[in-house]
């Protein structure tokens, strides 16, 4: 299998993560990420994180208000250096939030780190949207 190959089954990892934490179970997210304190997001509702816990936090937060969700990484470009990679490709999918339905199109930035031998994401980056802040904010979970 060539690089580009293990890092896009890494992102495949991801965007399953993902689709599961749209359904309201964020816990994959721990298979597919690096878990020390370099990691860093930033999500389409604001805001950075830095450092595992609080990246776990912010996508267990999200999935306590998600369901019904079905993401997919569209028009995927990988570049490989090293042991770095970074990935870049639109969001595009739709979920319950709060119980607000919301359409998801969105750019998005994935930067994925060899570990161990393993490919696993270290940084999240995706357009920020209004509408997924204000569900987010709408919900008893923001407090």
């Amino acid at each position: 299998m060539s690089t580009e190959d293990e890092v896009r089954k890494a992102s495949q990892q991801f965007y399953a993560a993902l689709n599961l934490m749209a359904n309201g179970d964020a816990h994959a997210m721990s298979v597919i990420w690096s878990q020390d304190a370099t990691v860093t997001a930033m999500h389409p509702i604001g805001g950075r994180q830095l450092g595992w816990d609080r990246v776990r936090d912010s996508f267990q937060k999200v999935a306590q208000i998600a369901s019904e969700g079905r993401i997919r990484l569209d028009d995927q470009v990988i570049q490989v250096t090293g042991d770095l990679a970074y990935e870049l490709g639109v969001e595009r999918g739709q979920a319950r939030f709060a119980g607000q339905q919301i359409s998801l199109d969105y750019r998005v930035t994935n930067v994925y780190r060899r570990d161990a031998g393993r490919w696993k994401i270290v940084h999240h980056h995706s357009d920020f949207t209004a509408a997924l802040l204000d569900a987010v904010e709408r919900s008893p979970v923001a407090t």
